[in-house]
């Protein structure tokens, strides 16, 4: 219980800086182009909406993907991990969607000041997928200038990219729709199939279940060139790569692990210590 607690006073201090158009002083995503640090279009806050600042802590840090677990109460969309978490001030467009949109316009355009480079909004689904996309559009589409958005066969960019995970069902409409907001997000099994980089552009799987490795002692070979094969073949069709699972406890492990990952060309980092990876990538450039 005390967690709770403690979480929803953090997070009325993140909503009350949300809704401030201003950004807060000395801020990485709002400094001049020429004071400010490169964004870190790898670095994925996983469970963002953790964070004492759900959405501005990543931004501060430089992220280039931050992710929001959305459970559908209603007609809202509400941000938690668990279901005993869900608080009805705690919603998608007040976490993300609201001040993503004052943002991009206080930014002319794109959400890291001089950067055309979309940040990705990676939604992932806690309850039923299909009923939940549905709604999900709806929320979208209040916010239509700020999603890249598919078309007709042709991709339109806009300062953010959301990208649907989570629960499998959200497919069936999405791949329904000939003019969507959003993109899915693939699984290994997804490696290699029909489904185009339009509607595929992320292929994300679970660390622990494809490889035993976990930072300690030498990587075997064998793992080694699978890594190097999912990344290659995703990035032949134009999709980029993320695992989840991978150690996450500062140290030597998760040095290893990921020194590999950034060897291997992997797309996001996956990770809750936000100034540990930017530590890490700012030392890896």
């Amino acid at each position: 219980m005390a967690r709770i607690t403690r979480r929803r006073a953090l997070t009325a201090l993140g909503a009350t800086a949300a809704a401030v158009l201003a950004p807060p002083a000395g801020s990485a995503w709002a400094d001049g182009h020429k004071h400010r640090p490169r964004p870190l279009w790898r670095a994925h806050a996983h469970n963002d909406y953790d964070h004492p600042r759900p959405l501005f802590d990543a931004l501060d840090h430089r992220f280039g993907s931050v992710e929001a677990d959305i459970f559908l109460v209603g007609d809202q969309l509400l941000i938690a991990h668990d279901a005993t978490d869900l608080d009805p001030t705690r919603t998608l467009e007040s976490l993300y969607l609201d001040p993503l949109a004052r943002i991009v316009k206080a930014n002319h355009g794109s959400v890291y000041r001089g950067y055309r480079q979309p940040l990705q909004l990676l939604i992932d689904i806690k309850t039923e997928g299909s009923s939940t996309y549905l709604e999900l559009d709806r929320h979208l589409r209040r916010h239509k200038h700020l999603f890249t958005t598919y078309v007709h066969g042709r991709i339109v960019p806009g300062p953010v990219t959301a990208v649907i995970s989570g629960d499998r069902a959200a497919r069936v409409p999405m791949e329904a729709q000939t003019v969507r907001r959003a993109f899915y997000d693939g699984r290994l099994t997804d490696l290699g199939s029909p489904a185009p980089a339009s509607f595929i552009p992320l292929i994300s799987d679970n660390w622990t279940l494809n490889f035993t490795w976990q930072g300690v002692g030498a990587f075997p070979d064998a793992e080694r060139q699978k890594l190097r094969n999912i990344i290659g073949q995703a990035h032949a069709r134009g999709q980029k790569v993320r695992f989840w699972a991978t150690p996450d406890l500062a140290g030597p492990a998760r040095d290893a692990l990921w020194t590999e990952l950034l060897a291997a060309d992997v797309d996001y980092f996956n990770t809750d210590d936000l100034a540990g990876l930017e530590a890490f990538l700012d030392a890896h450039r």
